[in-house]
């Protein structure tokens, strides 16, 4: 989006601002949260945005027990390993396949817990707006999963824009 505002150091009186330079895009792998991409497209080509982040984050796992026996530390490290391989994967492969002309794309991927994380990178490294898919889940749902995109709405200090997934149904 260009914002004009009036400025005496132009001589029309209109400067043209660039509001959203820097986009962040969370993703976590699934074709659902790429339900995004089109409005990624949309904001490249009618906003001039100079660069787009596609970042998925790795939650670390804790030490799982089963019954009365634990994940052995190797185990959990092994897993996180595989999650982080296929996590590097999926972007290499999302970023080799989006393009936007004249527009500087690239990925991320962390590890910690996806909200503040993102909020983090979003508040150190210039971004301008996250836009991230909602699966739109609510009532007992949404109580027992909580909701990334909500928490990560609260979390960041930059305008979010969230876009519900394909199927949502009102009120549900």
């Amino acid at each position: 989006m260009i914002q004009r505002h009036f400025t005496s150091e132009n001589p029309r009186g209109w400067n043209e601002v660039i509001m959203y330079k820097k986009i962040l895009v969370p993703l976590d792998g699934s074709a659902l949260a790429e339900c995004v991409l089109p409005h990624v497209q949309a904001l490249v080509e009618g906003c001039h945005v100079k660069e787009v982040v596609f970042m998925r984050v790795v939650e670390p796992l804790s030490p799982i027990v089963v019954g009365e026996t634990m994940m052995p530390p190797a185990e959990v490290e092994r897993v996180t390993a595989n999650m982080t391989f296929e996590a590097e994967s999926y972007l290499k492969a999302l970023v080799g396949r989006v393009k936007y002309e004249g527009v500087e794309t690239s990925w991320q991927l962390k590890t910690g817990r996806v909200a503040e994380t993102v909020a983090d990178f979003a508040a150190s490294h210039g971004v301008d707006l996250i836009v991230i898919a909602t699966h739109g889940r609510s009532g007992v749902s949404r109580w027992v999963w909580g909701s990334i995109a909500d928490r990560i709405l609260r979390s960041a200090c930059v305008p979010v824009l969230m876009v519900r997934a394909p199927g949502c149904v009102p009120g549900v």
